[in-house]
């Protein structure tokens, strides 16, 4: 038995030997595109900081693998660690990955002989009115009349195999690991959107509360105010019109104040959803008022060339363009002839116990060739589908090219001009809180009318609250020149 599999192996061996000598892979060889990049951002001069600014505000060294600690709030940190294990688009990006890897397995695969083994069984009785069947030979040289029962054992392997001559297997490969590459840097840029969405969603919390905290701290001094109006109202010194006026002033605060509640509320649930956890799940955790996080003022952006290497999506749109190139290898695979080699090893014996005797060997072994020759254009037309979807993902790549550069120059320039105005909001408060102080003072000596108090009041809540959503803004645009400068999804993220 071990001779005729050797004798199969040979032939089969010797058909790939032969075949494989003109082995090569059609279609285009993947070059990576040329991108043009600039030598730097356009935006790198909008970095002007105010002369006021605290002398904190200067450049640090990047951390683009965990920018978020450059914030120094333990919550936030935690947040993040909770959202990259528990985040169910994250844990999806993942499972994409493992199904492109499978996909490629299923893939590489074809290009080694699939061989099976089998047995079988069969028990047999002849008819004895069938024509031509009047006698059958014995094993032992005898005769036995038809009619009778016998057994039949088989045991033996089949084996086929399509030999990847022209290569058109090679670039289904070749595009697989291309996209399971590319499923890779899709679970990168999920983690970097969703960790810019926490920390947003975390500010904007933080935003909220300080928001409300003003109110509150406006409708009390507001509160104040009535209640001094009033009294002077009741002793004749001021018209009971500069109540009715101080009564809307607080009707009208006191307004904002659900709407902060509100806010506060949504951004509890919406942090909550992004860890993967119910809407309510975070509420006793982030009840606590906390100040609004506070990053570095400046960062230096690096070159645009860096970029392209750190953006994940970018690279992930590269991957799929390589994937798309191999596409159109397989497609012109199909123009040409697929060569297969099937064989078939086993023994056969009426009795059992002969059934691995030398003299109960059998095998085939069968070289084919396949060549459409007639298709009405078919191999052509989806060459050329394969080669405009090449086109299409080269023009998706230049288009992420394009993208990253603006969102780092849309982010440089909004990061540092809120800045400014943060500066500016800093010192209308202080000239607000002033004119506050200075208009009660005078209201409450007789020597100038309530107008002047309300305007006062309503100007400082104003300054205030736009003041709060600055700080807030400020932050914000932090996260998003990280989130723009591909920040985030390196070792210790989980990638």
């Amino acid at each position: 038995m071990k001779y005729g599999w050797i004798k199969m192996n040979r032939l089969v061996w010797a058909s790939a030997a032969l075949l494989g000598v003109a082995a090569c892979s059609v279609g285009p060889n993947y070059k990576p595109p040329r991108v043009d990049a600039p030598d730097q951002f356009s935006e790198i001069g909008s970095a002007t900081q105010p002369t006021s600014a605290p002398s904190t505000q200067v450049s640090v060294k990047p951390d683009y693998q965990s920018w978020w600690e450059t914030l120094s709030d333990q919550e936030l940190n935690q947040l993040i660690a909770r959202a990259v294990r528990q985040n169910p688009d994250v844990r999806a990006a993942t499972d994409r990955i493992r199904a492109a890897r499978g996909e490629r397995g299923v893939t590489a695969s074809q290009l080694f002989p699939q061989i099976n083994a089998t047995g079988s069984y069969t028990h047999t009785r002849d008819s004895q009115n069938l024509p031509g069947l009047s006698a059958l030979t014995s094993g032992s040289g005898g005769i036995q009349e038809a009619g009778l029962e016998y057994d039949l054992w088989q045991a033996g392997f089949d084996a086929t195999w399509e030999i990847d001559v022209f290569g058109g297997t090679r670039r289904a490969v070749e595009a697989a690991t291309d996209t399971v590459q590319a499923a890779i840097w899709d679970r990168r840029d999920v983690l970097v959107s969703l960790l810019a969405e926490v920390a947003v969603n975390y500010v904007e919390l933080r935003g909220a509360q300080r928001e409300l905290q003003i109110a509150q701290g406006n409708l009390q001094s507001q509160e104040q105010t009535l209640d001094l109006t009033r009294r002077r109202a009741e002793g004749g010194l001021i018209p009971y019109l500069d109540v009715a006026q101080q009564e809307a002033q607080v009707a009208t605060t006191a307004a904002t104040i659900p709407v902060f509640e509100s806010e506060i509320r949504l951004s509890v649930h919406h942090l909550s959803v992004l860890l993967g956890e119910s809407p309510g799940a975070l509420s006793d955790e982030l009840t606590p008022v906390e100040p609004i996080p506070v990053g570095p003022a400046s960062i230096p952006p690096g070159v645009p060339a860096e970029l392209l290497r750190r953006r994940p999506d970018v690279r992930r749109a590269e991957r799929q363009l390589a994937s798309q190139t191999a596409q159109i290898g397989v497609a012109v695979a199909d123009f040409f002839p697929q060569f297969s080699v099937t064989g078939a090893m086993g023994t056969a014996s009426q009795p059992l116990k002969r059934l691995f005797d030398y003299t109960s060997r059998m095998y085939e072994v069968a070289p084919g060739v396949t060549w459409d020759i007639f298709d009405a254009g078919k191999v052509y037309s989806n060459v050329k589908v394969q080669t405009a979807l090449q086109a299409e993902a080269l023009e998706t790549y230049r288009k992420a090219v394009l993208q990253s550069f603006q969102d780092v120059d849309d982010s440089l320039v909004t990061f540092n001009r809120e800045q400014v105005r943060l500066e500016a909001l800093k010192a209308a408060v202080v000239a607000n809180q002033r004119a506050v102080d200075l208009s009660t003072e005078l209201f409450e000596k007789g020597s100038t009318d309530f107008l002047s108090v309300l305007d006062a009041q309503r100007s400082l809540f104003a300054a205030e609250d736009a003041m709060a959503q600055s700080e807030q803004q400020v932050t914000t645009d932090l996260v998003s020149l990280y989130k723009a400068l591909g920040g985030g999804w390196q070792p210790g993220t989980g990638s």
